[in-house]
């Protein structure tokens, strides 16, 4: 098991916010964590990170408990995250984002260009100066170059136009295919549904329901996921 996080609960200040979420991840699978707005999506992936920790339960990533560690160290044993919002150096040129935070494997300069080639055209370019999509692209090329066991999307796609998200998706394939395991919320049930092989769906903070991709149903749709 790569990452097994068992019945968290996570509070910012006071105020409770994780009631109880499970979550378990094999080496190589997409797993799609799922639930309307406010749900606990965001906070169960900081909690994941440890930039917000877990006030009891557990979580492993690798076979070792990761729930005390500092956030740098979660990163070092390879969990890569692509944050809600970007997030990249406004300052610093596309090139020098990139390999900022390099570690050594698989993932280079080379092969992130060739899934995102705008990120060649632009590599001189400031962070600030790209546009939306090529910002997220850059925060996706950013967490691979780290070389991640575990590449973590909170709403990857969310603000993009329709041709962009369809390369960020395209690149999700990608991963996919090449064996990258994936932990990734989006709203976008058309696309997140066939790449996922799993989903965990989130209600009040809580796991309310886990399957396979297929079997997210009308009904489950209509349950736990609709406006």
């Amino acid at each position: 098991m790569l990452l097994d996080v068992q019945d968290i609960t996570t509070y910012y200040g006071a105020s409770q916010a994780l009631f109880g979420v499970d979550l378990k991840m094999a080496e190589g699978e997409v797993v799609a964590l799922m639930g309307r707005n406010g749900m606990g999506k965001s906070t169960t992936i900081k909690s994941i990170c440890n930039l917000l920790a877990p006030k009891t339960g557990r979580i492993t990533f690798g076979g070792k408990a990761t729930e005390r560690m500092a956030p740098y160290k979660v990163a070092r044993l390879g969990v890569g995250l692509v944050p809600e919002g970007r997030r990249c150096f406004p300052n610093l040129s596309v090139h020098e984002n990139l390999v900022a935070a390099a570690r050594p494997g698989e993932w280079t300069l080379e092969k992130v260009n060739a899934l995102f080639p705008r990120l060649e055209e632009r590599h001189a370019q400031m962070a600030k100066s790209l546009s939306g999509g090529e910002q997220q692209m850059l925060a996706i090329g950013r967490a691979l170059m780290t070389n991640p066991r575990l590449l973590i999307l909170d709403e990857a796609t969310e603000g993009l136009a329709p041709v962009i998200r369809q390369d960020i998706w395209r690149a999700i394939r990608q991963l996919k295919v090449e064996g990258l395991s994936i932990l990734v919320v989006d709203k976008t049930l058309s696309e997140l549904l066939p790449v996922a092989d799993r989903c965990v769906i989130l209600e009040n903070g809580r796991s309310v329901w886990q399957g396979l991709s297929g079997e997210v149903s009308a009904d489950v749709q209509d349950r736990y996921l609709g406006v």
